[in-house]
């Protein structure tokens, strides 16, 4: 009888052992994607698949709650801030991409916080092939990468393209040519705070990044590579001057300026 009963114990612990591979293999929005495959980065609910850094903080410190999630939006907010005090920040998705689509669906709100920037005002962005967020340091403001930049519109009426792209510790090419500009502007047109804008980005290694804007392309540029300045505070021994940028991480940025993301999903390229 004994050993019956310890076959049966053997049988249960095998069905439990596989149900928990299943789960891991399942838990992967990754491992069984299809070519061409929307896959949701943020699932409306949690922060489990991100990590934060944000400025003179070390990493996974959410200061103050400055990336949560209310009703399925992904929030950056500064309602338990007293002063800015620097904080720029960044929440990486936990895995780095090369060949890949991007596509954020953004809208500003709220008002600048105290302290920060002016420059902010109505400014945030996305970074393109960050470097690990594991080397960057805990007193460093901004990652090395690649900024697709959103941008609304201020009351001055002028225009404000968004879309963007921003070159912290980073060089590209742009019409064939390097270019040391921080920025370099986009055809995009000009959208107001609290309106929903869709920013993608289709990025082909260091072949080229081409930047979208509801759906109308509005800026490419190629061999994105590191160099520059912008970027303080950051590791010597990963800053390599002029090193082709392949891949790397896909971190949605904080600068003082409430902004909220209710879709951030991407589809995997092949080379």
């Amino acid at each position: 009888m004994s050993l019956i009963k310890n076959l049966i114990l053997i049988a249960l612990g095998a069905v439990l052992i596989a149900q928990m591979n299943i789960s891991c293999v399942n838990s992967d929005p990754f491992a069984n994607a299809k070519e061409g495959e929307w896959i949701q980065l943020f699932n409306g609910k949690d922060l489990d698949d991100w990590i934060v850094k944000l400025n003179h903080h070390d990493i996974g410190d959410n200061y103050g709650d400055t990336f949560c999630v209310e009703d399925g939006i992904l929030k950056v907010r500064y309602d338990q801030y007293d002063d800015f005090g620097e904080r720029y920040g960044h929440l990486y998705y936990n895995r780095p991409f090369s060949y890949y689509h991007l596509a954020v669906e953004y809208r500003f709100s709220g008002k600048l916080q105290k302290g920060a920037p002016g420059y902010a005002i109505m400014n945030s962005g996305v970074m393109l092939h960050a470097l690990d967020p594991e080397t960057m340091l805990k007193d460093q403001n901004w990652p090395i990468s690649i900024e697709l930049q959103f941008l609304a519109g201020l009351p001055d009426g002028k225009p404000r393209a968004t879309g963007n792209v921003c070159t912290p510790g980073t060089h590209i090419f742009y019409n064939g040519k390097l270019t040391e500009a921080h920025i370099v502007k986009s055809t995009a047109d000009t959208y107001q705070p609290n309106e929903w804008v869709r920013a993608e980005a289709i990025v082909r290694g260091n072949e080229s990044i081409t930047h979208i804007i509801n759906g109308k392309e509005v800026l490419k540029y190629t061999k994105p590579q590191i160099g520059g300045g912008v970027v303080d505070g950051y590791d010597s021994a990963v800053f390599v001057e002029g090193k082709s940028l392949s891949k790397g991480f896909i971190a949605l940025q904080a600068e003082g300026q409430p902004v909220e993301f209710r879709k951030v999903e991407i589809k995997l390229l092949k080379p």
